[in-house]
């Protein structure tokens, strides 16, 4: 399965978007990870259009196979470019080794954007707040069927 994913993002061609197509591209349900709990099994993010035009919203979770270990996002999210998309709400990851185990939420607006050729938006706010640790929380522009 990692490698079919693999294979599709690396020869997904990076899109050029515009505002119409938006609402392709973002509402539906989205491959989520965070690199502590897996890079081999996805979570899911399911994005719906708002009766707000240019407001989404997003919920989502990855769990661990293997622990108790989880990621969740839950809020909205306003592109302010099809690489930059502004995401309002929570995200709250539990790692058995960061924080001592215990959940970390981070609440308010966070930024999400497209690097280079990626085919992910990546959290940039990557600090993680409960410890000195690095967090790729990932929205992947493939969507899970």
């Amino acid at each position: 399965m990692k490698k079919i994913i693999l294979i599709l993002l690396v020869f997904l061609p990076l899109f050029s978007f515009s505002q119409n197509d938006l609402d392709k591209i973002l509402v539906g349900n989205h491959y989520l990870s965070v690199q502590w709990i897996s890079w081999d099994y996805f979570g899911t993010a399911k994005i719906e259009k708002t009766d707000n035009d240019n407001v989404y919203t997003i919920e989502g979770h990855q769990n661990s196979k293997e622990s108790s270990d989880f990621l969740k996002i839950k809020g909205t999210i306003t592109p302010s470019s099809a690489k930059h998309l502004i995401f309002n709400g929570t995200i709250e990851t539990q790692v058995d080794f960061i924080n001592n185990g215990k959940p970390c939420k981070r609440e308010g607006k966070f930024n999400f954007k497209v690097k280079g050729n990626r085919k992910y938006w990546r959290l940039q706010e990557m600090g993680n707040p409960c410890s000195e640790v690095t967090d790729y929380v990932d929205i992947y522009f493939i969507q899970k069927k």
